[in-house]
């Protein structure tokens, strides 16, 4: 059975089948996309989303430099 077929099979099915088969996708989906996440991949991400923190002094002398150069 090509794609195309099967696309026009699913249309013919009523709205409560085809919402049944979209579930039945998203959720085989979530399951080969989860057992292929490996640990090592996502221990590399830790910490990504961490901010340096930055003194107000700091963000003081930032925002002169900025006011100066913009209204020189």
């Amino acid at each position: 059975m090509t794609l195309e077929q099967l696309q026009k099979q699913i249309l013919e099915l009523s709205i409560s089948d085809r919402w049944t088969l979209v579930q039945i996708l998203l959720k085989s989906l979530q399951q080969e996309t989860s057992s292929q996440l490996q640990k090592g991949n996502l221990s590399r991400l830790r910490g990504i989303a961490k901010g340096t923190e930055i003194s107000s002094e700091n963000i003081e002398v930032d925002y002169i430099n900025y006011l100066t150069l913009k209204y020189q």
